[in-house]
Order: structure tokens, then C-alpha cells, then sequence
């Protein structure tokens, strides 16, 4: 595709290229960024040193296809898209990867820290990034509710529903960083926010 349909495709989905990655423009709220650290929970590890990033109203959705539009921002941050789908109704985490989860359609009440832990509406246009180990659950969404999720190179999702053991305790420790912020790029909220 040469690169004036390319960048017209992309502006069709409210998006623009610069700076080396792709920012959200049309309903962007780059100050809307909320960041909270989850403590280990009865089973579930959380991620003690990095915080879990919301955007919220991060992304425009429209169109026959707004998964389309989170997966271009985050193919374009380094993100590569994964799956369409929603997020489970039972308590899990990952160990393999960090987590980014677009919501493309519709509104879910979510349940992140595990049981009995931190509660969060999140509706379309929502993005989330969970580091590894940090608990997530589906509490109810409504028939709309699309998710798109994402994870840096080299790395994919596991579902863990226990305790984690000595390997995944080790996994979980040593799991790299991300080059980049799946919303906002090199320079986004998650280079600022995650830190050793």
C-alpha cells in the first residue's frame, strides 16, 4: 500500500503518523491517565513495582470497525494485537507477558487485584495496561463489549488461576520491560510510570 492510502486509512480511523509511532488524535485525552499499584491478593501475585495505566477516552470508536483502529495504535507503538474477544469471568493473570486490553465496543465492570480487590468501569474507547501478574476479572458487560488485546514482541499470555510457583514467581521477576507505550509511544505514560 503506498504510503498517501496509508496515511488515509489512518485517518479514517481518527489516527495520524508521526514522530515515529501512531497517537490517538480524534477524541484523544492525552491528561486523562490514571495510574494505581496492586499489592499481592490472597493468591494473586500483582505486580508490586509497576502500576497498572488507564487511558481513558484514549480512542475514538466508530465505524463498521473500531478493533481495527486499537490495532493499528498498537501494532504502530510495538504492540502487536493478539486477539478480539472480552476478558474472562474468572480471576486470572498472566506470567508470560505484559497485558494491553483495548476496549473496542460496548461497557464491562472489571475487577483488577483479584478477589475482593479494585473495581473499575471501563467502556469503549477505554485502554488498560496491566503488567504481569496483575489479576483481572469480568464482573458483567454488556452484549457491545469488544476487547482487543496486545502484548510487547517476544512476549504472549499465559492463564494462571493459582497461586504462581517458584518458575513463574521467577518469570514474573524478569520479565522485560516494553520499548514503548502501546497508546502513546517512546515517550508515553508507561516510560514515565514503570520503574525498578
Amino acid at each position: 500500500m503506498e504510503r498517501r492510502a496509508f496515511n488515509s486509512v489512518l485517518a479514517g480511523l481518527g489516527l495520524s503518523l508521526g514522530g515515529g509511532h501512531v497517537r490517538p488524535t480524534a477524541g484523544a485525552t492525552p491528561a486523562n491517565v490514571e495510574s494505581f499499584i496492586l499489592r499481592a491478593n490472597d493468591w494473586v501475585p500483582n505486580n508490586p513495582a509497576l502500576p497498572v495505566i488507564m487511558y481513558r477516552n484514549a480512542m475514538s470508536v466508530g465505524g463498521e470497525d473500531p478493533a481495527a483502529a486499537f490495532e493499528v495504535l498498537f501494532q504502530a507503538n510495538g504492540w502487536p494485537p493478539r486477539w478480539r474477544n472480552g476478558v474472562y469471568s474468572f480471576h486470572h493473570y498472566h506470567t508470560l507477558g505484559h497485558e494491553v486490553l483495548g476496549f473496542s465496543g460496548g461497557s464491562a465492570r472489571l475487577i483488577l487485584g483479584g478477589p475482593g480487590a479494585r473495581e473499575v468501569q471501563v467502556q469503549a474507547g477505554d485502554i488498560v495496561v496491566l503488567p504481569a501478574g496483575v489479576g483481572h476479572m469480568n464482573l458483567g458487560s454488556d452484549a457491545a463489549f469488544e476487547v482487543v488485546g496486545a502484548y510487547p514482541p517476544g512476549q504472549e499470555f499465559d492463564i494462571v488461576r493459582r497461586a504462581p510457583d517458584n518458575d513463574q514467581r521467577t518469570r514474573l521477576a524478569s520479565l522485560p520491560f516494553p520499548s514503548s507505550d502501546p497508546v502513546q509511544g517512546v515517550d508515553g505514560a508507561l516510560s514515565r510510570l514503570w520503574k525498578y
